[in-house]
């Protein structure tokens, strides 16, 4: 497509700014965008206090993006690493999860085999300074940056553990550390699997963890597989699209369309089911996302799964990450994905075949009008047409750390033995 070098946006200084836009663009293009200069310059040139160029230009881009829809935005390059640092699911670290506590950073949990779990680093110690310097006043964020680093480069962590009076440093060499996005464990004779978000690592650790816990259970004594992904945000497509394949022998699991009519994709399953026809339950609820409403849609439809639970939050856009020049890059919605049977559940959400509520632990009734789902957020993408918008109640509460608590998982334990695959189809 050919395009014009028109210098649009005159600032005080005599600088401009150089914009790409179409030939033929029309005259009231030229004039919004005139305005656009205009305003900048008044701000540039009058504002109470000198804003940079930077801070004005980025906030302008994030002015545009948000006003297209909730989940398109402009990164800058530090964002921009972070977010490549989550999909990758791997940084060179220290190999500990942790938390903010009364102004300092408390280890929830070393990781196995890690820096950290190696130095005997233990739950319930404080980090209280990082190189020397004081972790009062950071945020978490903040010191999480700081310990994180290139692999093999070193750090000293000041620790205060209970029962020891006096702090005490601790070398660390950084790693090689994963997100660890997937947890598995035996729930009697079933296979319990839990998908955090999905990073470049799911598909992966899905497949290890359903070959470990067969291992424990033996595979004649598998009845089947609990495939957890409540309050998983998504993540990457190529993800969702992998781990709903090692269950499905055939058929489409997604397709996404975009602005033009020829702009559609198609993602089908390749033969082979690592459950081998064993049932499936797959556990949802109002904070279920993107990647994760993939995955039970394409279940749900085949009828390869029993999804349980609460309906799930209704992100039904595809994102496209665009680099840019200065390191950066833009987060642009380009598409919109459709289950196997043709379904968009933008803005409508994954309806469980078998609704299961969360008690809260207090017992109180759930306040379902403080629940947000996509059609909640404002300028969200519209649906396609096929079936109405729906904001009702979502329930995306915390999953009880005792499992005792754990409504959803209990009935889907309950009910995994009493269900039938048949051709392929799951039945109760």
């Amino acid at each position: 497509m050919n395009r014009a070098l028109v210098a649009l946006l005159a600032f005080a200084a005599g600088a401009v700014i150089p914009l790409y836009v179409e030939a033929g663009t029309s005259a009231e293009t030229y004039r919004q965008l005139n305005l656009f200069g205009d305003v900048y310059e008044r701000v540039k040139s009058d504002y109470v206090d000198e804003p940079t160029d930077e801070k004005l230009v980025e906030a302008a881009i994030n002015g545009m993006l948000a006003s297209l829809d909730p989940h398109s935005s402009y990164m800058n390059a530090k964002a921009f690493a972070d977010m490549q640092v989550q999909t990758r699911g791997e940084f060179g670290g220290l190999g500990i999860e942790v938390t903010m506590e009364n102004g300092f950073v408390k280890v929830v949990t070393p990781i196995d085999d890690t820096p950290a779990s190696r130095a005997g680093l233990k739950t319930g110690d404080y980090i209280i300074a990082l190189d020397g310097k004081d972790v009062v006043g950071m945020t978490l964020q903040e010191a999480v940056e700081k310990m994180r680093g290139p692999v093999d480069s070193k750090i000293v962590v000041s620790v205060k553990r209970d029962g020891i009076a006096k702090p005490f440093d601790v070398t660390l060499v950084r790693a090689v550390i994963k997100i660890r996005a997937v947890r598995s464990r035996r729930e009697g004779n079933a296979i319990y699997i839990r998908v955090t978000q999905f990073n470049e690592q799911v598909d992966a650790g899905v497949k290890k963890a359903i070959v470990d816990v067969t291992k424990e259970i033996g595979a004649d004594k598998v009845q089947g597989i609990i495939l957890d992904l409540r309050n998983n945000p998504g993540g990457l497509l190529d993800q969702a699209i992998a781990v709903s394949d090692e269950f499905l022998n055939r058929g489409e699991i997604v397709s996404t369309r975009g602005r033009r009519p020829d702009d559609v994709s198609r993602y089908s399953a390749t033969p082979g089911d690592l459950m081998t026809g064993k049932p499936i339950v797959v556990l949802v609820n109002g904070g279920s996302a993107s990647a994760s409403e993939i995955v039970a849609g394409a279940l749900q439809d085949h009828k390869r799964a029993l999804i349980m639970g609460t309906r799930s939050f209704g992100k039904g856009s595809v994102q496209t990450i665009i680099p840019l020049p200065n390191q950066g890059a833009l987060r642009l919605t380009t598409a919109r994905y459709y289950t196997p049977s043709g379904r968009s559940i933008q803005a409508k959400g994954i309806e469980p075949d078998k609704v299961v509520t969360q008690t809260p632990a207090d017992g109180k009734p759930e306040d379902a009008s403080q629940i947000r789902s996509e059609a909640d957020l404002p300028n969200h993408l519209q649906g396609d047409g096929n079936g109405s918008e729906d904001s009702g109640p979502r329930s995306a509460e915390e999953i009880p750390e005792d499992r005792a608590k754990d409504a959803q998982l209990n009935q889907a334990l309950a009910l995994l033995p009493s269900l039938k695959v048949v051709d392929d189809k799951i039945a109760n």
